[in-house]
């Protein structure tokens, strides 16, 4: 059975795949370090992990795989998860796949020594728009329709 797993700490779609993972009733775990507000949906259940550094990632990654959907920002949770099988969608809409992943994890790599070398260079990247909550949207629905079959 296809189960939904949202890394919920700073996640801006919460909301949208609940309401996706209803329409197409399949059960969703919202993974945080705390802070989450219940759902009163019985599709959903919160899952408040110990704090500490990639502790949901852990989380997640143990437990998603073939069938499963990931909605995650965090590129080497998504490379775990594409790994083992699931299918993985970013904030955004963009799906990380086998194809696309190792170039995700160069070019977070990448980043993160540009931005080591120069403490002028942080953060400055684009805000989450309309646009990319639309994409999304219509990404999870077409990804969950995929992992159902």
């Amino acid at each position: 059975m296809t189960t939904l797993y949202v890394d919920a700490d700073a996640c801006p779609v919460k909301a949208e795949a609940e309401r996706v993972a209803t329409r197409h009733r399949v059960p969703l775990k919202m993974v945080c370090n705390g802070g989450l507000r219940p759902s009163a949906n019985p599709l959903v259940e919160t899952v408040i992990v110990p704090e500490g550094p990639d502790v949901a990632d852990m989380w997640i990654a143990e437990r998603a795989g073939v069938g499963d959907v990931v909605i995650t920002a965090d590129i080497p949770l998504a490379a775990k998860c594409v790994e083992a099988g699931a299918l993985v969608l970013k904030h955004d809409g963009e799906a990380l796949t086998q194809a696309n992943i190792g170039n995700a994890l160069a070019m977070r790599d990448l980043m993160y020594d540009l931005r080591a070398a120069d403490p002028f260079r942080q953060g400055g990247g684009k805000g989450f728009s309309k646009a990319d909550r639309s994409r999304f949207l219509d990404a999870l629905e077409r990804v969950l329709r995929k992992a159902k079959t």
